[in-house]
């Protein structure tokens, strides 16, 4: 049982690397799904994974076995194993929590106040212009999206390039983006090995949005100049829009403008060969918490005297 619960805590590690390759081999709107399921799920089992390992140090304690009604002692590995994974375990997840609450809060706040910033300039459809000197750019979810433009980032394009522009931050309304960005979000608090993999998953938003953008304004190379100029023109600017806002100026811009005027064919041996790979480690993963809470139901319900040993 406890090897099977060691499973889904270490998999994680494995996922970074994982991603980058997947990120450079598959379709970016096909990595951005990929990625952000997996990282989901990774999330998941490792939590359930935590949680059993708490529920196996409880059951412990004379008090909660008694409340359980265990005649018999619950047979798990060695109590100096047991008892500091227990312990470690609420440990970690009182961290992942914390910082969750502290994350919600926080882009709580951000959201509101773009909301409330959108409400006051402009608009015309679902741009929405804000008078302001720092130059910004940013898909805006809620009912309806927006798009938020300020003066100052349309003083630095001119009007091809701010259709491009505009264009991509569509892509983002249109593909959903910023839910892809919260789930990234929420799976990063939930195991550290996470963390690089939600920049990942935003940069792949970022690509799928920069292709829909190429694709609709029919101009490569001009949605490339567009989302360099913008990176340059807000690379002083601190931003005070939520996370899962996306915008057309984050993530590793020269990567981006580089993959765009490359277009260079995707590799579809490579990518199955990676998309295999992250579905195993998905699968081994899920697999292995489904059958450590299994077994550990099995030895309470031996303990119970439910079943014979």
């Amino acid at each position: 049982m406890t090897g099977l619960l060691l499973l889904p805590l270490l998999l994680p590690f494995a996922l970074p690397a994982l991603a980058r390759r997947a990120l450079d081999r598959l379709a970016p709107v096909a990595a951005l799904w990929a990625l952000t399921v997996c990282a989901v799920v990774l999330a998941g089992c490792s939590l359930a994974a935590l949680g059993a390992f708490v529920l196996v140090g409880l059951f412990k304690l004379p008090l909660v076995a008694a409340l359980g009604e265990l005649v018999r002692p619950l047979h798990t590995a060695s109590d100096l194993v047991v008892l500091p994974a227990a312990a470690t375990s609420v440990g970690v997840l009182s961290v992942c929590g914390w910082t969750l609450v502290r994350s919600v809060l926080r882009q709580t706040r951000a959201f509101r106040a773009a909301r409330t910033q959108a409400g006051r300039g402009p608009a015309a459809g679902d741009l929405c212009v804000v008078d302001s000197p720092r130059p910004d750019a940013y898909a805006l979810p809620g009912r309806p999206h927006r798009i938020v433009v300020t003066t100052a980032m349309l003083r630095s394009l001119d009007g091809p390039e701010r259709e491009a522009l505009f264009a991509h931050e569509r892509a983002h309304n249109d593909g959903g983006h910023h839910y892809f960005l919260a789930a990234a979000e929420l799976a990063a608090h939930c195991h550290p090995a996470l963390r690089p993999v939600r920049e990942t998953i935003r940069l792949a938003a970022e690509r799928a949005a920069d292709e829909a953008a190429a694709a609709r304004v029919g101009d490569r190379r001009l949605t490339a100049r567009a989302i360099a100029r913008a990176a340059l023109a807000g690379q002083t600017t601190r931003s005070e829009r939520p996370d899962f806002a996306p915008a057309a100026t984050t993530g590793p811009v020269p990567q981006r403008v580089q993959a765009l005027l490359a277009a260079a064919p995707r590799a579809p041996r490579a990518g199955r060969a990676v998309a295999s790979l992250l579905l195993a480690c998905t699968a081994v993963s899920c697999v292995a918490s489904v059958a450590g809470m299994a077994d550990f139901h099995h030895r309470v319900e031996i303990a119970q005297g439910d079943e014979s040993p």
